[in-house]
């Protein structure tokens, strides 16, 4: 692997991002919770493939494995913003579910590429 970009956790992830971009013009329609909810939903989803990024262009083991495990918990922050949307029905039942698939798909890659650091 040259790149982060090389990496297909960072191009699920980062496509997921667009994913996620596409639901918050529906939060952006309830003022209430535009600047909360719809700006804590893109900063979590947007760190996880940021913090991949950053974490591959450090130099040691350790500083990688630290980016990717702050990636780890941004994807359960935004696993909570989901089903939050979910449940103030500002998302289906079928996209929840749809996008909780391939979040779950997105830490479990991130899972295996920090037990790969550790183990090498």
């Amino acid at each position: 692997m040259k790149t982060y970009e090389d990496l297909e956790v960072f191009r699920r992830s980062h496509q997921f991002v667009l994913q996620v971009f596409k639901i918050t013009n529906d939060i952006a329609k309830c003022k209430q919770l535009k600047f909360s909810l719809g700006d804590q939903l893109v900063r979590s989803v947007i760190s996880i493939p940021a913090n991949i990024a950053e974490g591959y262009g450090r130099y040691s083991k350790r500083e990688k494995i630290r980016f990717l495990y702050i990636s780890r918990g941004s994807v359960e922050e935004t696993k909570y913003y989901l089903l939050l949307l979910k449940d103030i029905k500002l998302i289906s039942e079928q996209k929840y579910k749809e996008l909780s698939i391939e979040i779950e798909q997105i830490a479990k890659m991130l899972n295996n590429l920090i037990s790969y650091f550790k183990s090498s």
